[in-house]
């Protein structure tokens, strides 16, 4: 079983990584969401200057102030 993320314009549909199979295989397609153009969203990304890539995740990720800090439950381990 392959799992193959594709862009389906309504007659094709395009593969958005290289598929190494031979030989006939059946095919079920489960259609997940819109594509708002004709680019893939990994298109995209690659596409973009690195310069409008930075701070992206701002605001939407945080660390604990005691994310350093020792785990309990690794404390016998520790000693």
């Amino acid at each position: 079983m392959y799992a193959v993320k594709a862009i389906y314009d309504g007659v094709n549909f395009k593969p958005q990584q290289p598929i190494s199979v031979s030989g006939k295989y059946e095919v079920v397609i489960t259609f997940i969401e819109p594509v708002k153009d004709d680019i893939a969203d990994d298109e995209r990304q690659k596409k973009r200057p690195l310069s409008e890539l930075r701070g992206f995740l701002k605001d939407k990720v945080w660390m604990a102030d005691d994310f350093n800090a020792p785990l309990e439950e690794m404390k016998e381990y520790m000693e």
